[in-house]
């Protein structure tokens, strides 16, 4: 595997076991309407105007946008989920296999309920990928894609050079990762456990203490369903067929390869999609919007603006 698959392997995947932002060095975001809850996930409200939906990734509760909303809401209707089990909310369906396609289709339902036609989506990590689902499968829904640090397939990081995995090959691998996660249900993460899974997802300081300070809530159990099906799920077959303009934001590092070949990687994964446009951020890791708030906010101010 090459420093760069490791680098965005640890960025995809280390999130996944256990950890678990609460807010923390964000700006508050502005008062937000009840939760809406749903099976799969809840939809907090915020803001009048276009629709745009924040989508967080695996474990990551809906304060990870909190840098970002207040900005938007000014002339926005913002939505921003969190999936059931993260953040310290009841599971709900997501005790069982479906998790994905159950976020996905409890989007297009609220969407379809509220009448809100076509809205903008950005998702971060999974988020990104279920971003995508939506895209795919309900391309009414969905006017413009911002895909945050995702992939297509993440099993790609876990192949050797060479080997282009299939869910098939994948999924011994992605059940035993699964079972070992949530066999931690009920068990208080050691701070050495905390502290290798927040190893490599952000570079700054204060990101990292930010997001030890998050570490603890995530359902052990949702967290290893949701990897699991993280890992299983191939986007690439269908990536030619998302029509919906679509913008990957993704970030380098002094520690990372260099840039021409961080570009590569990502413009390789996503070839066959044929309306995309690649932002870069530098100086960052994973958790972009914690090493580079500012940057990121102006990225996602643009992205929302059609600039």
């Amino acid at each position: 595997m090459t420093y760069i698959a490791i680098r965005i392997a640890a960025a995809a995947l280390l999130p996944l076991l256990g950890l678990q932002p609460q807010a923390a060095q964000c700006a508050p975001a502005p008062a937000a309407t009840p939760a809406t809850h749903l099976d799969h996930i809840s939809i907090q409200s915020l803001g009048q105007g276009p629709t745009i939906v924040l989508i967080p990734g695996l474990a990551s509760p809906r304060a990870v946008w909190d840098g970002v909303v207040p900005d938007l809401a000014k002339t926005h209707r913002v939505l921003v989920v969190q999936v059931n089990g993260f953040g310290g909310d009841d599971p709900r369906a997501n005790l069982k296999p479906g998790i994905l396609d159950g976020i996905v289709a409890d989007l297009d339902g609220y969407i379809a309920r509220y009448r809100l036609g076509r809205v903008s989506v950005i998702g971060h990590s999974m988020g990104g990928l279920v971003g995508m689902m939506l895209a795919h499968a309900h391309p009414g829904d969905v006017e413009k894609l911002m895909i945050v640090d995702s992939l297509p397939y993440f099993a790609v990081l876990m192949a050797p050079p060479g080997i282009d995995p299939t869910p098939a090959m994948v999924a011994p691998q992605a059940a035993k990762m699964r079972d070992a996660v949530a066999a931690n249900y009920g068990t208080p993460l050691s701070d050495e456990a905390v502290a290798a899974q927040t190893r490599g997802l952000a570079i700054k300081p204060e990101s990292i203490v930010t997001m030890t300070a998050w570490a603890r809530a995530a359902d052990a159990r949702v967290t290893g369903q949701a990897m699991y099906e993280d890992l299983t799920t191939d986007l690439r077959p269908v990536l030619g067929s998302i029509t919906t303009p679509m913008t990957l934001l993704y970030p380098w590092n002094a520690g990372s390869p260099a840039k021409p070949m961080v570009d590569a990687f990502y413009r390789k994964q996503y070839a066959a999609a044929p309306h995309m446009t690649y932002v870069d951020i530098g100086d960052a890791a994973h958790m972009v919007m914690l090493d580079q708030p500012e940057a990121f906010k102006a990225a996602v101010l643009t992205f929302v603006a059609g600039k």
